[in-house]
């Protein structure tokens, strides 16, 4: 329900009634952030055309006038999803509005693009979770990690991030940051129940936020750009990458981000307190006062576990593979209302604020593919780095990637970058092998922007931070990952066996 807006005090009225706004009561700051987005949309609207993107064999790729706009529109709702001049959702609703009101693509198309699969795999991901919570699965789990874990504030966050990740392992991080979202809120209102944000409670979200990404790169249950990448990798390459192939280079540097994250969230957010007496007894009694598990906890369960346990053999059974993974997902939805653990008023809390958020996410990434903008970009971008050293080459494709992960969805930056790098990859006497696994670390840990992965948008639900501080904290995160990215690229996966440089092509 809207929260009706608080009448003016007496002596802002004039006397006539009327309200009047004080010089205080502008809000420079968003009217600055709202023409600036605007203004780089108009930039590219009136400026000529650009030149053409050459790639190493001469091919010439022009951009389109409806490619430039969505380039312009790019950065316009970037400004204003960092910024937030209005709810994130609404910018989502203004990319639709633009692509139609500027011809850029056919209204039905960008608007469509707002319930695309993945969109709705989003939204069963988060129903998952609020049945948790209703049921008090999530409160069960939460008092039984705090009795193992104590009460200790740094082992809390380590503790959340391990399970965190080590879930995404079997399934798909958006199901695991939803699953686990509740728990934590749980977690955090036991260490302070006054409902503000504390330092402990943006660290561990925005913690959670994070590890989920560096999870979901370890196999090719984590999420579906692992598969897509390895499509790609195969037809161009012509050779497979199995899934243990995959999760033998992954492991160490998923294991690597998620133990360098949890320390720099403990510098970052260092709790307001180091520990909390008594909480281990508090959990332990709190636990038992739940008595064992009820009926609608047990069907939740089984529920849940099935659609996991389709998801999961999907890339193991080809019988599984044409499921279509958002619907099995949305099975779950309707089961929970069928049997009754869900009722109207659960549906109506839906958080729709950021399903929205990834419509719009999912309709400007679209609309940069089908323009041809998105590979006029990249394009560019690769072609400017071929005269320099191999290493500098793989890390600018891999910052590349990182950068279009965050406003675009991960499965759309790698088709749109892969390609193009694994054919400029012989020039340069690289090895591709070395490109995709690059390529799939970077696209796994988009730390910058809400709209870059689906846990970033539902931890933001936790109300402990802006999109902004999630924006500022995401910057030395993002480094510390192209550093870590530099070390495996140059000295450990080589150590490991894993192919850098082409025969004689060094």
């Amino acid at each position: 329900m809207a929260i009706p807006p608080r009448p003016l005090p007496p002596e802002k009225l004039s006397p006539e009634g009327t309200a009047v706004l004080s010089h205080r009561s502008i809000d420079w700051r968003r009217i600055f952030f709202t023409a600036l987005g605007v203004g780089l949309f108009l930039a590219f609207y009136l400026s000529p055309e650009w030149a053409d993107a050459v790639d190493p064999s001469g091919g010439r790729y022009t951009l389109s006038r409806q490619g430039q706009l969505a380039i312009g529109l790019f950065l316009w709702a970037g400004i204003w999803w960092v910024f937030e001049v209005v709810p994130i959702g609404v910018t989502s609703i203004t990319i639709g509005v633009v692509q139609a009101l500027f011809l850029i693509r056919d209204p039905r198309v960008a608007f469509t693009d707002f319930m695309d699969t993945s969109v709705w795999f989003i939204f069963g991901s988060i129903v998952i979770g609020m049945t948790f919570a209703k049921t008090g699965l999530t409160k069960r789990l939460a008092y039984k990690m705090l009795t193992l874990i104590g009460e200790k504030t740094s082992r809390i966050y380590l503790g959340a991030f391990a399970m965190t990740a080590a879930l995404t392992l079997i399934m798909a991080h958006t199901a695991v940051a939803a699953a686990v979202f509740p728990l934590l809120l749980t977690i955090h209102g036991m260490y302070d129940s006054s409902g503000k944000p504390t330092r402990f409670g943006k660290g561990l979200f925005i913690g959670m936020a994070y590890v989920a990404g560096a999870g979901s790169i370890i196999t090719l249950l984590g999420a579906a750009r692992g598969a897509v990448a390895i499509g790609f990798f195969k037809e161009i390459v012509g050779r497979e990458i199995t899934f243990f192939e995959l999760t033998r280079y992954m492991l160490p540097v998923g294991v690597v981000m998620v133990v360098l994250l949890w320390g720099y969230i403990m510098v970052v957010y260092r709790p307001e307190r180091s520990e909390i007496p008594g909480l281990r007894d508090q959990a332990r009694r709190l636990y038992k006062q739940l008595g064992p598990m009820r009926p609608k906890e047990i069907i939740t369960l089984v529920i849940v576990f099935t659609a996991i346990l389709i998801l999961s053999l999907r890339s193991f059974v080809p019988a599984l593979y044409p499921l279509d993974k958002s619907a099995v997902i949305l099975t779950t939805t309707v089961l929970f209302f069928l049997l009754n653990i869900l009722e109207i008023e659960d549906l109506e809390s839906v958080p729709w604020n950021i399903i929205l958020l990834f419509g719009g996410a999912m309709s400007i990434g679209f609309c940069l593919w089908q323009t041809g903008a998105a590979e006029w970009m990249a394009i560019h971008w690769l072609t400017y780095l071929k005269d320099f050293p191999w290493l500098v080459f793989v890390l600018g494709m891999t910052f590349f990637v990182l950068l279009m992960t965050n406003f675009i969805m991960n499965v759309a930056a790698i088709a749109i970058s892969m390609p193009v790098a694994l054919t400029m990859a012989p020039h340069m006497g690289v090895a591709p092998e070395v490109i995709l696994f690059a390529s799939l670390v970077a696209a796994g840990m988009p730390f910058l922007l809400l709209v870059g992965a689906a846990p970033n948008a539902i931890a933001y639900e936790s109300r402990q931070y802006t999109a902004g501080e999630f924006f500022r904290v995401g910057i030395p995160a993002s480094l510390m990952l192209m550093v870590v990215i530099a070390l495996f690229v140059w000295l450990i996966w080589p150590l490991m066996g894993m192919p850098v440089l082409l025969p004689q092509g060094g």
